[in-house]
């Protein structure tokens, strides 16, 4: 669901025009990173938390080339879900989600967790 479609909804549930509400939704949005950036949390009953955290620095890989890069560390915004959102979540029925993109290491048999295979194990494997 877009910005576009919520305002469309609550315009037509509450009876103000698209205008106003588009306005008060992003007014709405605006005063949420205002907080986060001010504050670094908002809490939100019954919908969850926001809050900025910091991601400590490290290094990686470059998969492309496969050089070792250093990533620095930086400010991220982490969600936590309220209690009655997670229920509701949670009883979705699963038929009704879109698969996820990398679903390459999902266990589509039911065995049990996937264990990640080391590089000489799959070139063994290759082989």
């Amino acid at each position: 669901m877009t910005k576009k479609e919520i305002v469309k909804k609550i315009s037509e549930d509450i009876g103000l025009t698209q205008l106003k509400t588009k306005d008060i939704v992003q007014r709405t949005l605006d005063a949420i990173i205002r907080t986060l950036v001010t504050e670094g949390r908002i809490e939100l009953r019954n919908f969850g938390v926001f809050e900025v955290k910091r991601r400590a620095p490290r290094k990686a890989r470059n998969p492309r080339t496969g050089d070792k890069v250093y990533v620095p560390s930086k400010n991220v915004v982490t969600f936590k879900p309220g209690k009655e959102m997670e229920e509701l979540v949670r009883k979705m029925n699963p038929e009704d989600l879109p698969l996820l993109d990398d679903a390459s290491d999902a266990d589509l048999e039911g065995n049990g967790p996937v264990k990640p295979v080391s590089e000489s194990q799959a070139r063994h494997a290759k082989d």
